[in-house]
Parts: structure tokens; sequence; C-alpha cells
């Protein structure tokens, strides 16, 4: 395991410094909006990694309500917390973009405004399940991640029904996109989806470890009190 995670932190390593170069440098700059468009090669690779995290989310909650399993607990604990990071910074990138090309910081346009609630949502998740002691907290967890997960497609599919501020999509739903810049994309989220299982792999091993150490304390506790 520390040899495949080695490796993994090096191709990690070496795929955000190689996208980092293609986002800035090699892509081609979009006539209109000039270069704050490689913002892009960021946003949206963000939203697509967070996006998959809260899904990965939604099906470990639905295990662990099923079948009790810790593990399941732990995953979906884990990629809520990654899964809140990208989404932060969708929500940091947007509006950076936003203010040079719509000329406001934001909009209560329908995407933005899923996303937010989105965000919220799972932001509430982690708070429950850092600040409650109840013995119900996984389960009450689970619920609300199941709920939250359910304003995913809704964020996704809102520019395709829905007249928004926000540009269609370029990918499928009728958009189109340079080559170029569909292979920088796909570079990047490579380079995400890489990077937020590093980082779950070494949450999740951190999470395991604390738990074993809460036991064992617990039954340490309770063996010194029955003496």
């Amino acid at each position: 395991m520390k040899r495949g995670f080695s490796i993994l932190a090096i191709v990690t390593a070496l795929l955000l410094s190689f996208a980092l170069y293609e986002a800035l440098i090699a892509a081609p700059t979009e006539r209109t909006m000039g270069d704050v468009q490689r913002i892009f090669y960021y946003h949206v690779p963000s939203a697509w990694t967070a996006f998959l995290l809260f899904l990965i989310n939604f099906v470990a909650s639905v295990v662990f309500l099923i079948r009790r399993d810790t593990k399941a607990d732990i995953l979906a604990l884990v990629t809520a917390e990654v899964g809140v990071a990208f989404c932060t910074v969708v929500m940091a990138t947007g509006p950076i973009w936003a203010r040079p090309v719509w000329g406001i910081w934001w909009t209560w346009d329908l995407r933005l405004t899923l996303t937010l609630v989105l965000w919220l949502i799972y932001v509430s998740y982690l708070v429950l399940r850092r600040f409650s002691t109840s013995s119900q907290t996984p389960v009450l967890a689970s619920v609300l991640a199941i709920f939250g997960a359910l304003d995913v497609p809704l964020v996704y599919f809102s520019i395709w029904f829905f007249r928004t501020q926000h540009p269609s999509p370029v990918i499928g739903g009728g958009g189109s996109l340079d080559p170029r810049m569909a292979h920088v994309l796909l570079i990047n989220w490579a380079a995400f989806l890489c990077l937020a299982w590093l980082v779950c792999w070494t949450r999740f091993r951190l999470e395991v470890l604390e738990r074993e150490v809460e036991e064992a304390q617990a039954l340490e506790s309770l063996l010194e009190g029955s003496r």
C-alpha cells in the first residue's frame, strides 16, 4: 500500500504540473474572453470531480443505511469532505471568471443558486458529522447525504432545460469545444481525479486509525472501570 500510495503521489504531482502548463500556456486563447477563460480548465474539472465524489458519497450512504458497514460510513465522510473542497473551488473560481465576462461577481442564476444550495447541504453534512455526539449521527448524516445528492443532477441539467445566465454546455447539449481545449480540459480533469483519489486515500486511512484508537481507548476505560 505504501508503494502504491507513493506511485499515485508521483503521478498526481506530474499530472498537475503538466496540466498547469497545458492550461496556462499550451491551450489556445479564447477569442472573446481572452486569458480569463483559462479558469475554465480549473472550474469545470473541479465541478465534475465534486459531482463524482458526491455520487460516491450517495452510494456509500445507501450501503451504510442497509448494512451498517463502518467502512462505507468512513468512505461517505471522506468523499463528502473532499467533495466540499472541490465544490468550494467551483464557488470561488466562478465569480472570478464571471466578473470580467458578465460584469458582476454573482447573480441568482438557477445553476449558481442550485450549486450554492448543494455546497450548503454538504457543509451542513460535515458540521453534523463534526459536532453531533448522538449515536444516530451516521444515520442522520446518510439521510442528509442522500437528500443532497438529489441536487447534483439538478445542478448539472439546469442549463440544458432552462435559460440561465450561465453559458450553455460546451460538451453535449448541442455545444461545441475546440479539440485542443477539450484535450487540455481532460488532462486537468485526470489530474484532479488523481488528486482527489490521493487525498481520499490519505483521509480514509487516517479516519480508520482514529476510530481504532477511539475504540481502544473506550475498551481500556471500560476495563479500568470494571476493576
